[in-house]
């Protein structure tokens, strides 16, 4: 069994690490598409909304309903896309253990 220095040095490491994985989350970006890339959306790792893109020919007076179906589905893509990309930085750090909130 380790000691109570190297179980400290070990939770400090990790705290480190965590931090380090955070900030590289905040500025990896992700796009989430729908329609073929009519609606493009750009999203952090950490789930924060960069842009929204919209096609011209996307855009239709007569049938607004698509339109705010193509960028639902384009912000759920990103969202799922950002937390895959989450789990996979953190995972890493938090070696496979399951830390309530991230």
């Amino acid at each position: 069994m380790k000691n109570m220095g190297d179980l400290q040095r070990m939770a400090r490491e990790m705290q480190a690490n965590m931090e380090r994985a955070q900030l590289e989350l905040a500025e990896a970006t992700v796009e989430g598409k729908a329609g073929g890339g009519a609606v493009t959306v750009v999203m952090t790792g950490t789930q924060e909304l960069r842009s929204v893109t919209i096609a011209k020919d996307a855009v239709d007076p007569d049938d607004v309903e698509t339109l705010q179906d193509l960028v639902l589905a384009a912000l759920n893509d990103a969202l799922a896309k950002s937390k895959d990309l989450a789990a996979q930085r953190l995972g890493g750090v938090t070696g496979g253990l399951k830390i309530p909130g991230l």
